[in-house]
């Protein structure tokens, strides 16, 4: 049974078209990175998979129940963390965690016990008794994951988790994510139009803009539907001009295989040129070269020009 299911979802909101046929499966224990720029629907596909919203078109499920008809069901199983996420200002840190744990059904002592683990785990434990509004914008943050953490979800909605953090709290809440995945076995749908930190956790990836799917699938699997290479890279002295095919881009002598083993004969070959050579690399394919490449082929098959990257 997948985590997350939806076939054919669609939302309208009079003649604005927010999610149109979103149809996508993620398994248990997966990181779906759900990726798009702002407004691109992802806010819109978390608020219907947990019944905030009701579809114009279409169905989707959180670990078998059906939000519009379950809602209590998906949120006894499911956190969400958006960037609207509010905390009360007047209470400290822990209590804020002991009062959502207790609304979700957790006895006083369960809850203050998994909010001292929380707390601690995302480094917020020394500032536990300091009211939440004197928090900063990465504490809150971080609380405001933990509140999503509190119930123990099988299935965990992350809306921009980073938004707002320095890169060191954003490396912590990517750790996090990874860790809950990997040894608690929590499904995590995680939206970012931030591509370089969703390359490193997610397994699965969902590319979306205009509230149109471009494509979803694994990293492998994306990539070489857009056409990315794996490209084998030298420095070499200045003024020579290797033999076999290379290209020259950005000061490296380029050329493309089809997997890394090529490599090693293509250094021999330069060797026995008697070429001097300061560097070798692979160059791989990255994210937001696959997201792009996605983007300006949706663009032109809908007739419309090219733009330039928005992140």
């Amino acid at each position: 049974m997948a985590a997350i299911e939806a076939k054919g979802l669609t939302k309208s909101y009079d003649k604005t078209l927010a999610l149109k046929s979103l149809t996508l499966e993620v398994p248990e224990g997966g990181v779906c990175g759900f990726l798009g720029p702002n407004g691109a629907g992802k806010t819109t596909a978390v608020k219907l998979f947990n019944g905030l919203l009701t579809p114009t078109g279409g169905e989707c499920s959180v670990m078998g129940f059906r939000p519009e008809k379950e809602a209590e069901k998906v949120h006894a199983v499911s956190g969400v963390m958006t960037e609207t996420a509010r905390m009360y200002g007047q209470l400290t840190g822990l209590e804020n965690l002991c009062f959502f744990g207790e609304t979700a059904g957790m006895s006083r002592g369960d809850a203050r016990q998994r909010a001292g683990e929380l707390l601690r785990w995302l480094d917020l434990w020394e500032a536990r008794d300091r009211k939440a509004s004197a928090y900063s914008t990465g504490m809150m943050q971080r609380l405001s994951l933990a509140r999503a953490l509190m119930h123990r979800p099988r299935v965990l909605f992350l809306d921009e988790p980073t938004s707002g953090l320095d890169p060191e709290s954003a490396q912590m809440v990517n750790n996090l994510i990874t860790d809950l995945a990997k040894q608690e076995g929590t499904t995590v749908f995680l939206c970012t139009h931030q591509l370089r930190y969703a390359q490193d956790i997610c397994t699965l990836y969902g590319l979306i803009d205009k509230g149109m799917l471009l494509a979803c699938g694994g990293f492998e699997e994306l990539w070489k539907q857009a056409g990315c290479r794996i490209w084998a890279g030298f420095r070499l002295k200045d003024g020579v001009h290797p033999q076999g095919g290379f290209e020259q881009k950005d000061g490296w002598w380029r050329l493309a295989v089809d997997s890394e083993e090529e490599m090693p004969e293509i250094l021999r070959a330069l060797v026995q040129q008697n070429l001097d050579i300061y560097e070798a690399r692979l160059f791989h394919p990255e994210l937001e070269e696959v997201y792009f490449r996605f983007l300006q082929k949706a663009e032109a098959e809908n007739g419309e020009g090219g733009r330039g990257n928005e992140n």
